[in-house]
């Protein structure tokens, strides 16, 4: 199966994907990871081309044109990103969002950047805000709208264990004769 991850910042969705990938034991592809390849393709730091791609709309389309790509190429994978399950499209078999309320982002952010969960309250919400708006631009994607999405879990309910159990549970007992129809993505211009 080719699975999907996304979320936004803090939601564990980085976490949760290489745990999923390794339960199933087949490969995890991170949208972060393939990002800093770009960076090191291009000779600079992560500093440098998260700046680079704050004024290049180039860099985010290629990122997600590889994602795209891998997508089409790959059965068995789970690939991660806040836009995996809009860039799979059709090539998911199954699409899950994570998700918990943004002061509980704020503080494991926080918490893992050392800084104080104010502050990462405000990059949230600040980064979270420029995404939908280059999302909506680019792609015509409204992030907010979790219609394409077959599994939607808030990761402040459960433990990481526990999380990895649910969707476990989803995937051995997904037949494919049974399902009458996966969520379509549909208006995403995927000309990049």
């Amino acid at each position: 199966m080719l699975i999907t991850v996304s979320g936004p910042a803090g939601s564990g969705k980085s976490t949760f994907a290489a745990a999923l990938a390794n339960a199933l034991e087949v490969d995890h592809v991170s949208g972060g990871d393939i990002f800093r390849e770009m960076a090191d393709e291009r000779d600079m730091s992560l500093v440098a081309f998260n700046e680079l791609a704050e004024e290049d709309d180039q860099v985010d389309r290629d990122l997600d044109r590889r994602l795209r790509e891998i997508a089409a190429e790959n059965e068995d994978l789970v690939l991660e990103s806040r836009l995996a399950g809009w860039m799979a499209g059709d090539h998911a078999d199954l699409r899950v969002w994570l998700d918990a309320p943004l002061d509980v982002r704020a503080e494991r952010i926080a918490d893992r950047e050392d800084k104080s969960v104010e502050t990462a309250r405000e990059e949230t919400t600040a980064r979270a805000e420029s995404e939908a708006r280059r999302y909506a631009e680019y792609y015509d994607i409204d992030i907010e709208d979790r219609s394409i999405y077959d599994l939607v879990l808030n990761t402040s309910r459960w433990t990481p264990a526990a999380e990895l159990e649910i969707v476990l549970a989803a995937v051995e007992s997904y037949d494919p004769a049974e399902d009458e129809g996966k969520p379509p993505v549909t208006g995403v211009d995927y000309d990049f």
